[in-house]
């Protein structure tokens, strides 16, 4: 069975017979075509982006107005139970007094 050192191809280094090393090819000078697509891209980039952020965006108002009623219910559910506690506290003569008046 091979090792993988074995299946790797060795570097091509292209050289004369001088011992120089040749010069790589001249990029290919690019085209209208090429900077058409090129913007074209970036602009669908930009776009998806901005799909992106409003998306985000929806998700934040979808979680605020499904989080707000429940917090809502949560906390009149609370200042109830608040409010029938205390009511049964003065009745019995227990609720602690809310101020403290001092008459000289």
């Amino acid at each position: 069975m091979a090792t993988m050192d074995t299946q790797r191809r060795p570097p091509v280094i292209d050289m004369t017979p001088d011992g120089e090393f040749r010069e790589p090819a001249a990029p290919r000078a690019a085209g209208p075509l090429d900077r058409a697509l090129a913007r074209i891209g970036a602009a669908g980039m930009l776009v998806a982006l901005v799909a992106g952020g409003l998306l985000l965006a929806g998700l934040a108002v979808l979680a605020i107005s499904i989080l707000l009623p429940v917090a809502l219910v949560a906390g009149a559910i609370g200042a109830g139970s608040l409010w029938w506690r205390m009511r049964r506290a003065r009745r019995d003569g227990t609720a602690p007094q809310p101020f403290v008046i001092i008459r000289r």
